[in-house]
């Protein structure tokens, strides 16, 4: 089963993706979210709601893991090869590996069912707040390296650098925060989780790697600078 709305309504504040198996929980989510402002199309299957992500272009894809056929993991493959859409996963799997992997693909958040609304709408709206590109630059260029966020692709000297999901994410959401602290436990939880929020030694493990492969000297970091005990930030004054 799949529903359509063909255009945003008045005072619409996104389109949105519904993939969930359970017609309760599509029409739950679908009566919530179109009361808030918001566009939706459901589906209860991985091939309707591929196919109706190529067609519609949702703003965010919220999406079960336990789909018929097809599984949720692979709808977050398939739209990770042509787009950077938010997916905010919402699933009655919770063990760590399935969030793991679920994040390691692509998706921006992990919700375990049973869920309360409000906490959900706050993670949907802060995985569209992520979405926004800095200053609505689709590129940001340093003198060192250039950052293509709709190809979520980074390149020095015109070469590409290889970053990992995690490292790309990690970049992200601090040049995406240009000038401003990113604490380890915000960046924990954007990149790993909300399960995450004390292993700080994850982060310094990846930004160590970030450096090597971005900053012009690793040791003496110009762009992504360590706020001691506290966070990181990506310093915009670098910027030409």
């Amino acid at each position: 089963m799949t529903t359509g709305k063909d255009g945003p309504g008045k005072g619409a504040t996104g389109r949105v993706l519904v993939v969930d198996d359970d017609p309760g929980i599509r029409k739950t989510l679908d009566v919530n979210l179109r009361a808030r402002g918001y566009v939706t199309d459901v589906a209860g299957t991985a091939e309707q709601a591929l196919e109706l992500a190529a067609r519609h272009h949702p703003d965010l894809v919220v999406l079960d893991l336990g789909l018929p056929g097809m599984d949720g993991l692979d709808v977050v493959r398939g739209l990770r090869g042509w787009t950077s859409v938010p997916i905010v996963v919402l699933s009655g799997r919770d063990t760590e590996s399935t969030k793991v992997q679920a994040l390691d693909l692509g998706a921006d958040d992990y919700v375990t069912k049973p869920f309360g609304m409000d906490e959900l709408f706050a993670r949907l709206r802060a995985a569209m707040r992520r979405a926004v590109l800095p200053e609505g630059a689709a590129v940001m260029s340093t003198p060192d390296f250039t950052i293509d966020f709709a190809a979520k692709q980074v390149t020095r000297d015109g070469e590409p650098v290889r970053l990992t999901p995690r490292q790309w994410h990690i970049v992200e959401v601090l040049v995406r925060n240009a000038g401003r602290l990113v604490t380890h436990e915000q960046l924990l939880h954007e990149v790993w989780g909300p399960s995450y929020g004390t292993e700080t030694n994850y982060l310094r493990v990846f930004m160590t790697q970030i450096r090597q492969r971005l900053e012009p000297v690793p040791s003496r970091p110009r762009y992504f600078i360590t706020e001691p005990g506290m966070g990181f930030r990506f310093e915009a004054e670098s910027l030409p």
